[in-house]
């Protein structure tokens, strides 16, 4: 009988050793590395698009990798001041908003607004003043040059306005012309969204 014990003995006391191995591993091994949920983009978006959610995505990143101003929420219905490409964390000067703002008086609303002439737009800085003009309505042969009619007067819609920025030229699908994002008070944004396609800025100062 005793030899018998003994020689059950031998494999419970290596069943055990086996256990308190496995054990000792699981607690040494190292949990999962910590993450920060942040909101990026589902697919490449153009600057001046209007966020839904179906252009937003959760991403996972390390600590050190979170840039400043990540977003973790609030991003639908907000308007890019810039180009995004797909996976792109999203971050508060990536929007048109309250960080481009920063600086400027209470009630300023930051504006973007499709210029015409692309190569007019290369020529702008933040915190240049502009005048934005939108052309005379289309009236027929007449107000073609040799049509015998006479050319329209451009309308100024804003008037001495600053740049907040200029978006880097991206993928925009496509459109003509060129974004310029303009610090405004809400009727002048009002008046720039109807003043349709055809706007032009001249360059008034620093």
């Amino acid at each position: 009988m005793r030899a018998r014990a003994a020689r059950l003995r031998r494999p419970l006391a290596a069943l055990s050793a086996a256990a308190a191995t496995g054990l000792a591993l699981t607690a040494l091994r190292p949990g999962p590395a910590p993450s920060v949920r942040v909101l990026g983009a589902a697919r490449d978006l153009p600057a001046g698009a209007t966020l839904g959610t179906s252009d937003l995505r959760a991403l996972d990143l390390p600590p050190p990798a979170v840039p400043a101003g990540a977003l973790r929420s609030g991003a639908a219905g907000r308007v890019l001041a810039g180009p995004v490409r797909r996976g792109e964390p999203l971050t508060d000067a990536r929007l048109v908003g309250d960080g481009l703002l920063r600086g400027y008086g209470p009630g300023t609303v930051a504006a973007p607004v499709r210029i015409a002439d692309a190569d007019t737009v290369r020529l702008l800085h933040s915190g240049d003043r502009v005048d934005v003009l939108a052309g005379p309505p289309s009236s027929g042969s007449d107000d073609l040059p040799g049509g015998g009619g006479r050319w329209g007067a451009a309308r100024v819609i804003v008037s001495g306005v600053p740049v907040v920025t200029v978006p880097r030229r991206g993928d925009e699908g496509g459109r003509e012309g060129a974004l310029v994002v303009l610090a405004t008070d809400r009727a002048q944004a009002q008046a720039l969204a109807g003043a349709g396609p055809a706007l032009s800025i001249t360059i008034t100062g620093p």
